[in-house]
Order: structure tokens, then C-alpha cells, then sequence
């Protein structure tokens, strides 16, 4: 079969006559969009419950943005999230200070799907959905807005019990839209005490998921800090730095967050120390900052990437782990989205940086959990992965380096264990020469330690100061006179050979040489107790003439 005839079609128009055509026309048949295409832009869409705060905050961003270029907004003044969460009445609230939307446009806007004028623009959603990500999660969807001029406040409800109905039920067949007219209703109410400006969401009768994380103000917080465009906390020291590389390419939104009326608003997670364990910090040491370039020329994403110590992999609760993506300062994915340009997985938990995206031609998904695939968002993976490798090699080093500082760490109590245990007394002659070549064997590894190249430049200094250190008390240690003070001198030589012989064992055979050590320190305490009440030369006394006659 040729290609020409493999293409060929049948025109509807001639189809009853049995005549086929080659010529492409329109198809006359009715164009039929079902209910069930609303559960895939919302039930279905947003598996994570978190999302739909994401969603909300990303188009009060838009807002803002869009109220600062109509200048309804001064450039220092803040664009405000207000978030309510109220465990006790089920009730979400999240209200802004952004444009809002007017009566004339309200209904329209609010009710449509995929039909977001955004797209084209600079504004970081632009396919029309999100509003609808609260539609699974909560019983009643209510959207209200107001704007200069405006006396009332607009309202739209979306009926989401009804919905769900509707979605399970095999009668209802009607068009989306259809469906979308029975469970939508609108209408204008008194502002009261509502602001001049404003647009707000509210999501009434909040269904309870995964340890009802979405009434948690704790949870929330953490999540936004992590997601949303928020300004960096006053004291991290490599904030402005970061904004100054940022704010010529990027809206940055540096929302102003509240949640239940917090007096300080939410800040990014990063700052000049990160938990690497319970109670355990690593220091930030230094940024680094890159500009990627595009396929086409230009700038096509800007990384940051903050060094610490790298002694392990960040909890999830310090919020910075792994390298991830940003698109209008609104994250991308999460944490483990590029944790496959690493070496070895496990090594994007150590890292603390961010790529925000600048090619409008690398998009990100509908759920914005990844990006669509093309060259250019290959090109940007190709261009990271260097940096990911590096910062593998760093994780390496670092744990040779503590594998190192572990060495020194051993050889120094043993070195210093062994001294005292010299300067403690007790011990043969023999006993004694080998504690004295385990001392001398353990500076040895200790210098050793000093010179290897596997430790960086600052930590050679301080341990270097350290083995000066050791060094001099090992030798005060070694060189005091412990036959003057050792209580087996006051023994005869048979009984002072035995009590040396069972002190050697004891070193010898202990597992744990801090607990031979105390036990040693013990007997010793108690014989010369014992040689203090009898006397000093008790143990050698002789009988008297008297003691002899009786």
C-alpha cells in the first residue's frame, strides 16, 4: 500500500454513497465534553492535598504582580496573603490584596475551565485549572473578590457535594458545562467590613487527609516556606546576594504571609546553619551562583548553591534538602526531582540549591510536578549535572575527611589512656614498657593523621594544635614518678608481683579500656585506704615478742 493511499480518509459527507476522498475536511459530528473530564482537571489532578495552598498562593502572586504593574499596589508595598486555618470549624480561608476581579468578568472567569487569559504572559499559572484544586477536598468552594469601586463583594460557590454526586452517579450524562451551571451559583453581597481590594477563597467543610495536614498550621507553614514565593529570612547571610543574582530575571513575588494572624510573616527555610542531625548543625560556608544558557542563546536558568560540611544527609524537617527547580519563584517538583544527576542518588540529600527557570520554552506540567520534555529542559539537565557531580565529590571527600578526624579522634584516647594508666601505677616493669610503646605507637597514627591530604587546610590546623597538645601531657604524664605514690610499694615483693600481674590482666583482657581503667583506679583507691588505716608499713609489720608469747 503506498503512503498516498494509507492516508486516505472518509468525508462524512460522501460516506453514505460508499465514495471515499483524500481531501481533509471539518467533521460534522457533535463535539460532546463529559463530566468526567471535571474529575480529571481536579479530584484526579492534585494527588497531594498540600497542593491546592500551592495553587492558591501562586495565583495571589499573579495578583500582586498584576496590581503592582496597574499601580493599585506601590512597589514597597507588600503583597499580603492572609491564611486562615480553623481545625475546629473545617474552614480554609486565603485571602490577598492583589487586583481582584470585577462583577462584569467574576462569574465568567470562575466557572470556565482552561480558559486562563494568563497564558503568553509572565504569570505563573496560565492553564486555567488551578482554581479547582480545592474541588476534592473540601464540601463547599466558595471565591470572593471585590475591587476599587466596587460597593459589593462578588461570591461564586461551587456545590462540591453535589459535585462528587454527580461524578459517581451513571444518570448524570449532561454536558460539562451542563453540570457546572447546576453546581455553581453566584451573587453580590454587602462588603461589611471586607477591603477595598481584595479576591479570597474559601474552602468550607475541609474533608480530614493524611493526619489532617491541610488544618495544620505547623504543616502548612513549612510546606509554603518550602513552595511559595516568599522573601529569605533578614538574618540569612546570602539572602540579598541570592535576590541581587534573582531580581533582574525573575518576579520574585516576596509575598507577605500570614497564617492565623501570625505577627511574623513566613520566610524561605534557608539559614547560616543547617540540622544535619537531632540537634546537630553544620555551618554555611559559602554560595555559589551559575547562569545557565538556553539552546537558542541567553540566559536560560539561574542556580544557586549553598556549601556546608557536608557531614551527611539533611533531615527532611531542616526543609532545604536536595536541588530544585523554581519557575516564578514557585517551586517545581520536589526535592528528589534531580536526584537521578547525582552519582549516587542518596548524595541530593545532602545538597542545598535551586534552579529558577527562565526559558519560557522549559514549561512545567499541569500538576507542576516536573517540566514537559524537550531540548530545552534537556539542555538544563545537562548543564546542572556537572554541578551535581561536584557536589558528589564533596560528600566523598567529606566522609574520607571525618573517616580521618574518627583516626585521630581513637588514637588520642588510646594514646592518652595508656599514659595514665603509666602515671596511674600498678604495673610490672614489663607491663609498664608496653604501655609505653602503645603510647608512642598511638602519636605516631596521630601525626599521621596531621599530615594526610584526605582533611582541608583548617582542620589540619586545629588538629595540629590539638596533637601538640596531647603530645605535651602524654609526656608530663610518662615522665611523673608514679613509683612514689603507687600503694603497691608498700607490699612485700611476692604480694606486690600478684597484685601487678592481676592489674596486667586487667588491661589486657578488658573490652572497654575506659572501664578497665576505672576498675584499675578503684583497686588502687581501695589499697591505699586499706595501707592508710593499718599504717604505712601494715602490710610488711612483723609480729612482737609479746605477740609471740601469746
Amino acid at each position: 500500500m503506498s503512503e498516498q493511499a494509507a492516508l486516505r480518509v472518509v468525508n462524512p459527507s460522501r460516506a453514505r454513497a460508499g465514495e471515499t476522498s483524500t481531501d481533509w475536511g471539518p467533521s460534522s459530528a457533535p463535539v460532546v465534553i463529559g463530566k468526567d473530564v471535571l474529575e480529571l482537571l481536579s479530584t484526579s489532578m492534585y494527588v497531594d492535598a498540600m497542593t491546592i495552598y500551592r495553587e492558591y498562593v501562586q495565583n495571589a502572586a499573579d495578583a500582586v504582580d498584576e496590581a503592582r504593574d496597574k499601580g493599585l499596589l506601590g512597589d514597597r508595598s507588600a503583597g499580603k496573603v492572609d491564611i486562615t486555618v480553623d481545625a475546629t470549624a473545617r474552614l480554609i480561608r486565603i485571602q490577598d490584596n492583589g487586583t481582584g476581579i470585577g462583577w462584569p468578568e467574576f462569574a465568567e472567569r470562575l466557572s470556565n475551565l482552561g480558559a486562563s487569559t494568563k497564558r503568553g504572559t509572565a504569570a505563573r499559572g496560565f492553564r486555567g485549572v488551578g482554581r479547582l484544586a480545592g474541588l476534592g477536598y473540601c464540601q463547599e468552594l466558595i471565591f470572593r473578590s471585590r475591587v476599587d469601586g466596587d460597593s459589593d463583594v462578588s461570591e461564586l460557590r461551587w456545590d462540591c457535594r453535589a459535585l462528587k454526586t454527580a461524578l459517581r452517579s451513571a444518570r448524570h450524562t449532561q454536558p460539562i458545562a451542563t453540570l457546572i451551571q447546576d453546581i455553581v451559583s453566584v451573587r453580590r453581597v454587602p462588603a461589611e467590613r471586607q477591603p477595598k481590594r481584595f479576591f479570597e477563597v474559601e474552602l468550607r467543610g475541609v474533608i480530614r487527609h493524611r493526619n489532617d495536614r491541610l488544618l495544620s498550621q505547623v504543616a502548612v507553614g513549612e510546606y509554603l516556606a518550602q513552595v511559595a514565593p516568599l522573601p529569605f529570612a533578614p538574618d540569612f547571610k546570602f539572602g540579598e546576594e541570592i535576590v541581587a543574582a534573582l531580581r533582574p530575571h525573575v518576579r520574585l513575588g516576596d509575598l507577605e504571609v500570614r497564617i492565623n494572624g501570625a505577627e511574623e510573616p513566613l520566610y524561605r527555610p534557608h539559614r547560616n546553619r543547617v540540622e544535619v542531625g537531632e540537634g546537630q548543625f553544620d555551618k554555611v560556608t559559602d554560595l555559589e551562583i551559575r547562569e545557565l544558557t538556553g539552546v537558542d542563546g541567553g540566559t536560560s536558568a539561574i542556580a544557586w548553591i549553598l556549601h556546608h560540611g557536608y557531614t551527611g544527609a539533611l533531615p527532611n524537617r531542616a526543609l532545604v534538602k536536595g536541588f530544585r527547580f523554581r519557575a516564578g519563584n514557585m517551586q517545581v517538583g520536589d526535592n528528589n526531582l534531580l536526584e537521578e544527576l547525582f552519582p549516587e542518588p542518596r548524595f541530593n540529600g545532602w545538597a542545598i540549591g535551586e534552579i529558577h527557570v527562565l526559558d519560557g520554552k522549559v514549561v512545567p506540567n499541569g500538576r507542576r510536578d516536573h517540566f514537559e520534555q524537550s531540548v530545552h529542559y534537556d539542555n538544563l539537565i545537562n548543564q546542572i549535572t556537572p554541578s551535581a557531580r561536584e557536589i558528589a565529590r564533596r560528600c566523598r571527600q567529606s566522609s574520607i575527611g571525618r573517616k580521618w578526624i574518627r583516626e585521630f579522634e581513637l588514637h588520642s584516647d588510646a594514646a592518652l589512656s595508656h599514659a595514665k594508666a603509666c602515671a596511674r601505677g600498678g604495673l610490672s616493669r614489663a607491663a609498664k614498657r608496653t604501655h609505653s610503646d602503645a603510647v608512642a605507637k598511638a602519636l605516631k597514627a596521630v601525626k599521621k593523621v596531621v599530615t594526610t591530604r584526605h582533611i582541608g587546610d583548617d582542620t589540619r590546623t586545629d588538629l595540629s594544635a590539638q596533637a601538640a597538645a596531647l603530645e605535651a601531657r602524654v609526656t608530663k604524664l610518662m615522665g611523673s614518678a608514679p613509683a612514689e605514690k603507687d600503694p603497691l610499694e608498700a607490699f612485700k615483693p611476692q604480694v606486690r608481683s600478684a597484685y601487678q600481674n592481676v592489674i596486667s590482666l586487667i588491661y589486657e583482657f578488658a573490652s572497654n579500656s575506659a572501664a578497665a581503667a576505672t576498675l584499675v583506679e578503684k583497686i588502687l583507691s581501695r589499697i591505699g585506704q586499706d595501707i592508710t588505716q593499718s599504717g604505712a608499713s601494715g602490710p610488711k609489720k612483723k609480729l612482737t615478742k609479746k605477740s609471740k608469747h601469746r
